[in-house]
């Protein structure tokens, strides 16, 4: 269970804390995450000390973001190994946790592959629980090389699309390094150029209903020192209308076989836009967000979040008696849509960036050629 807080900085000034690692105190293994929930008001830490507690910290979002879920997930395996629970009873409620990210999956099944593999061959259950640790390490170290790869990817493409350097991009939701084992997707490839000297201006997307534009991106944003203006969703179009957007940069959550992509509701809007006005729409995801099991974007399952997320509004440092512990800002008894995901057709995207390169035009074919050259290199 969750069951410890730690304050980090005792004159509560920011420090360095990293969205998820593993730690091993004197009464036993733990995950420990930045509660994400709490920013930016406060750094704090989360322990979890089993996997039904870490299950809990993804679906309140404590932990969040589609590779940092797969590197949870991963880890979530190990933690129940290690403490001597049921594994595979613990990696299908990790699994499920969240629907739509498809990395959540993929870090449980490594870690729980490598828990199988070495018990058929006799290891004990010091030595099984072990290896899904190990996984775990291995997939953390792979998203951070992933990352840097990314952002040296999608830097490269901005310059061609847009040489001259000065860029304008537009980002929503959070893809920075509290979504990831290095610096994140979409947002490593706009720091990457604001340490070039090639960003002017990075647009951040509040993010409703849960803000996670304003409260962890321009987080993100300031410790990096970057030039960043936060806007409300709906000021968008305006901004699109004038002229201050030169190309878009958002995660994903699951990309199916066709190069659909799911990824924090309100992102269709902004691919509809950018085709309007002839900016390049750029989606920068790890290869493993990539579901050649998932056909198209009909098939995606999207997850469906509680209607108080959209009726209250939320703050770390303030409770109130509303239905979610928030502000309520809707009549009680308020029916709500709150789809946390939407899904953008390949036709709008402009480019899908990997650690492995760029894929445009976005095609089935193109996709599923990337996704066999990762594999090969992989092996």
């Amino acid at each position: 269970m969750a069951d410890q807080y730690a304050q980090s900085g005792e004159d509560g000034r920011s420090t360095e804390i990293p969205a998820i690692r593993w730690d091993e105190p004197p009464e036993g293994p733990v995950l420990v995450l930045l509660d994400q929930t709490r920013l930016p008001a406060e750094e704090v830490e989360l322990v979890c000390t089993d996997a039904s507690a870490l299950v809990d910290a993804i679906r309140s979002l404590a932990v969040r973001g589609a590779p940092l879920l797969g590197i949870a997930g991963a880890y979530g395996v190990a933690l129940a190994a290690a403490r001597g629970f049921d594994v595979d009873e613990a990696a299908l409620a990790l699994a499920g946790a969240r629907p739509t990210a498809v990395n959540l999956s993929v870090g449980v099944r490594r870690a729980q592959a490598a828990h199988r593999d070495a018990v058929a061959k006799g290891g004990d259950p010091e030595q099984a629980a072990g290896a899904a640790l190990a996984a775990a390490r291995r997939l953390h170290r792979e998203d951070a090389e992933a990352s840097a790869r990314m952002a040296a990817h999608g830097l490269a493409l901005l310059d061609e699309l847009l040489p001259g350097g000065g860029h304008r991009i537009l980002t929503h939701c959070n893809t920075g390094a509290l979504v990831s084992g290095g610096e994140g997707t979409a947002f490593a490839v706009a720091l990457a150029a604001h340490r070039d000297g090639r960003l002017r201006r990075l647009w951040v997307d509040e993010t409703r209903p849960l803000l996670q534009g304003a409260r962890l991106t321009a987080y993100e944003a300031a410790r990096n020192g970057m030039a960043y203006t936060l806007l409300t969703d709906n000021a968008a179009g305006s901004l699109f209308a004038a002229g201050e957007v030169d190309a878009v940069l958002i995660g994903a959550d699951r990309i199916a076989a066709d190069g659909s992509v799911a990824n924090k509701v309100g992102s269709y809007p902004l691919a509809v836009l950018a085709r309007y006005h002839h900016v390049p729409f750029i989606v920068v995801a790890p290869v493993t967000t990539i579901d050649p099991d998932t056909p198209d974007g009909a098939s995606i399952e999207v997850e469906q979040r509680p209607g108080f997320e959209v009726t209250e509004i939320t703050s770390p440092q303030v409770t109130v008696s509303g239905v979610g512990g928030g502000i309520p800002v809707a009549p009680l008894g308020t029916q709500a849509y709150n789809p946390a995901f939407d899904v953008t057709p390949p036709e709008l995207v402009t480019a899908i960036v990997t650690e492995e390169g760029a894929v445009s035009p976005v095609t089935a074919g193109a996709l599923a050629e990337l996704c066999d050259r990762s594999r090969q290199v992989t092996i």
